[in-house]
C-alpha cells in the first residue's frame, strides 16, 4: 500500500461514567492499557490507544467519563475530556443501552453542540438489552443530534467492534503513521503500572473506599544482571479509615492487592516482578492542586 493512501487519526472516547470505554479501548487494542472497574470515574488522565492495520493508524483517546464535578480533581478531569473534542479527528460518544438516556447524556450533547467534529453514537453493551427496547433507544438520541453513524457494539463480548473500526478509519484523512506499528499506548509503563494497582485496589475494596485513591511510583528498576524488575509504589488516601481497610487484617487486602496487580504488571513487562506496596494517608488530596501535581494531574500537559 502506497505510503499516500495511509490513513491516520486522533479519535476521542466520551460519554457518562462507567458506560465501557475502557473495556471497548483494551478489546480493541488487545492488550490491558485502561484499567477497568464498575465504579464511575475510574480513568483520570487521557489514556491514548494506538491501533496500526496494515494501511491505517487510529489513535484512541479514552478520556474521563463527563460528569458534574464535586472536586479539584473533578474539574481537572472535566478540561480533560473536553479540551480533547477540539482537538481530535472523530468522537464516538458512548452510551449504555441497558441505562440509557440519562441527565449526563443532554449535558454531553450541549457540549457536541459547540464542536465542529463529526459524531458517532456507539451504543454499547447490547447484549444487555432487547433488540426492540435498542431500537427505540436509537430514535431517542437521533432526534437529540445528528450523529454521522450510528453503531451499536458488545465491547465486552466483541460484537459490531470490528464494523466500528472499519467505519473510523472511513471517516479519517490521509496522513503518516504517529506511532511505530509495535506501540500500543503513548503512556509509560510506570504510569500503567500504578494505573494496574489502582484498578486492584478500586476491585477488592469495593464501596468502602471510593475514588479517593491515588497510586504513586516510588522507584522501578530492573537490577544489574538480573531478570526481576523491583517496583516500590505508595498508595495515597484521604482518610485513616480507608488506610485501615486498604491494609485489611493482618495486611491481609494489601497482600492481595499486591498479588493480584502483580500478575497484571508481569504480563505487561514480560518478566517477574517484585512489589512492595505502602498505604499513606493524605488528608483531601482532591481538593490540593499540589497535591494533585504531585500525584500526576498536570493541566499544562492538557
Amino acid at each position: 500500500m502506497e505510503n499516500s493512501r495511509f490513513k491516520s487519526g486522533f479519535v476521542s472516547i466520551i460519554g457518562r461514567p462507567n458506560v465501557g470505554k475502557s473495556t471497548f479501548l483494551n478489546h480493541v487494542i488487545g492488550q490491558k492499557i485502561a484499567i477497568m472497574s464498575d465504579k464511575p470515574q475510574t480513568t483520570r488522565n487521557k489514556v491514548q490507544g494506538v491501533l496500526t492495520k496494515e494501511n491505517s493508524q487510529i489513535i484512541f483517546i479514552d478520556t474521563p467519563g463527563i460528569h458534574k464535578p464535586k472536586h479539584k480533581l473533578g474539574d481537572f478531569m472535566m478540561k480533560v475530556a473536553q479540551n480533547t473534542l477540539k482537538e481530535v479527528d472523530l468522537v464516538l460518544f458512548m452510551i449504555n443501552a441497558e441505562e440509557g438516556y440519562g441527565r449526563g447524556d443532554e449535558f454531553i450533547i450541549e457540549r457536541l453542540k459547540t464542536i465542529q467534529t463529526p459524531v458517532f453514537l456507539v451504543v454499547n453493551k447490547i447484549d444487555q438489552i432487547h433488540p426492540d427496547k435498542l431500537l427505540l433507544l436509537i430514535e431517542q438520541y437521533k432526534e437529540l443530534y445528528p450523529f454521522k453513524e450510528i453503531i451499536p457494539i458488545s465491547a465486552l463480548e466483541g460484537t459490531n467492534t470490528t464494523r466500528l473500526v472499519e467505519q473510523i478509519k472511513s471517516y479519517l484523512p490521509e496522513g503518516p503513521q504517529y506511532y511505530p506499528a509495535d506501540q500500543v499506548t503513548d503512556h509509560p509503563e510506570r504510569f500503567i503500572v500504578t494505573e494496574l494497582i489502582r484498578e486492584k485496589v478500586l476491585h477488592l475494596t469495593r464501596e468502602e473506599v471510593p475514588h479517593s485513591i491515588a497510586v504513586v511510583m516510588d522507584s522501578m528498576e530492573r537490577r544489574e544482571g538480573g531478570n526481576t524488575v523491583y517496583v516500590g509504589a505508595t498508595i495515597i488516601v484521604e482518610r485513616d479509615s480507608q488506610k485501615g481497610i486498604v491494609i485489611g487484617k493482618q495486611g491481609s487486602m494489601l497482600k492481595e492487592v499486591g498479588k493480584r496487580a502483580r500478575a497484571d504488571i508481569e504480563a505487561l513487562l514480560g518478566s517477574k516482578v517484585f512489589l512492595e506496596l505502602w498505604v499513606k494517608v493524605q488528608k483531601d488530596w482532591r481538593n490540593k492542586m499540589s497535591q494533585l501535581r504531585d500525584y500526576g494531574f498536570r493541566e499544562d500537559e492538557y
